[in-house]
């Protein structure tokens, strides 16, 4: 239900999505565990924002001294920008300032900066936080907020879901150091999977048990389960942070059983107890259906689901490929097929090109299905295409 709450907020362009402080507290934590200087003397960005309740803006204005920052530059979008309106309306913190203008407050975005302790208690904080009004509304695509990209040595937010693709190019194209919250799914699409697989981008240190909670203002909206009436949050499974900076987690390798282990031990039903791992019908590789029940001592190529980047130690696999996207590396390509579903509906398609296949008994079948040239093929989920840069990590066992 997580998941499907997310895509519609997507594709419903819903990007009012506040992140909660202990996530991002315990995310830059772990770059900062693995780097303590890495921000020292340095220009941090946090765009997309809202910089007078926003969690990020207030983290890092708290510990600005700590960092050891440079500067801390936040920008916001213009109310009338945003997608989603719900009779806006300005702060005391803003409408009590000199400067407030009713116009540029529902026309314009606003940007806040942090360098120096402007009131003269000794020390540097959120109390110290400059703002003003931008010339536009605060859109990262313009050349306002391009001026300040390119100033910045970090760049650092919860971009809007429905832009993630364009968010991600627009840092990649200024070659910053970043830390961006997005959909898990991101990682099949053709803008994205290269990065990874390149090794310019990766996951980050991650959520606590992989759930990310958010504030929205259509929590209510949620399902139960995905919203909590308790805390007013909504609760999201499938979102991770994706960076290009370094941290410990990261180079922690996984601890594998053996093939034969798996085998005979494994937890997973689908595993335990068959004759082999199940090979695709169009390319060379195992399906390993789940992270933990990778083969240690396999030599060739394993298709391994997604969310194996969480654990991804680059010390110990290479990444080949994705099977949504293949990138001309399957080996088949399936004339039109008859799918049949649940309900033994049966439609004409290609989608079995999008993913990798395996060859199956029709008899031992009951899900959706695809027929060619009357041989049944099932299709599985997005798998990452991986293998052991060191065969010999039989001694990596956990039975």
């Amino acid at each position: 239900m997580a998941n499907s709450n997310l895509t519609s907020a997507k594709n419903a362009k819903n990007d009012e999505f506040y992140t909660q402080y202990y996530d991002i507290e315990k995310e830059i934590t772990a770059y900062i565990e693995f780097n303590s200087d890495m921000f020292r003397g340095k220009t941090v960005l946090l765009p997309c924002d809202d910089p007078e309740w926003s969690n990020f803006t207030k983290l890092f204005a708290q510990n600005f001294e700590r960092f050891g920052l440079k500067k801390l530059i936040s920008t916001s979008y213009a109310p009338d920008s945003k997608n989603y309106k719900n009779g806006y309306m300005p702060s005391l913190f803003e409408t009590s300032n000199p400067q407030f203008d009713e116009k540029k407050t529902v026309k314009n975005g606003k940007i806040f900066t942090l360098t120096h302790d402007k009131t003269g208690d000794g020390k540097i904080d959120v109390n110290d936080l400059d703002w003003n009004y931008l010339d536009g509304d605060g859109d990262f695509k313009s050349n306002e907020i391009k001026k300040l990209r390119d100033e910045a040595d970090f760049i650092i937010t919860n971009p809007p879901f429905s832009l993630f693709r364009d968010f991600l190019a627009w840092v990649m194209e200024a070659d910053k150091q970043f830390v961006i919250i997005g959909n898990m799914n991101a990682i099949t699409y053709k803008e994205v999977f290269p990065l990874i697989k390149n090794n310019k981008m990766w996951l980050g240190n991650g959520f606590h048990a992989g759930n990310a909670y958010f504030s929205t203002p259509f929590a209510k909206e949620y399902a139960e389960g995905v919203y909590n009436p308790e805390t007013g949050l909504v609760k999201f499974r499938n979102v991770c942070w994706f960076t290009n900076i370094d941290h410990g987690r990261r180079h922690q390798p996984l601890p594998l059983m053996t093939l034969e282990d798996n085998l005979k031990y494994s937890k997973h039903k689908e595993i335990k107890g068959k004759e082999a791992y199940v090979k695709y019908d169009n390319y060379d590789a195992i399906e390993v259906p789940f992270t933990n029940a990778i083969p240690s001592d396999y030599k060739g190529i394993m298709g391994v689901p997604i969310s194996f980047l969480d654990k991804y130690c680059p010390e110990q696999f290479e990444i080949l490929g994705i099977t949504k996207t293949w990138f001309g590396l399957a080996t088949k390509i399936y004339p039109d097929q008859i799918q049949v579903s649940k309900t033994g509906i049966k439609t004409v398609v290609s989608k079995l090109n999008d993913g990798a296949t395996i060859n199956m008994d029709s008899s031992e079948v009951n899900g959706t299905h695809y027929i060619v040239n009357n041989n049944c093929y099932i299709q599985v989920y997005a798998r990452v295409l991986v293998r052991h840069k060191n065969t010999n990590t039989a001694d990596q066992t956990n039975k």
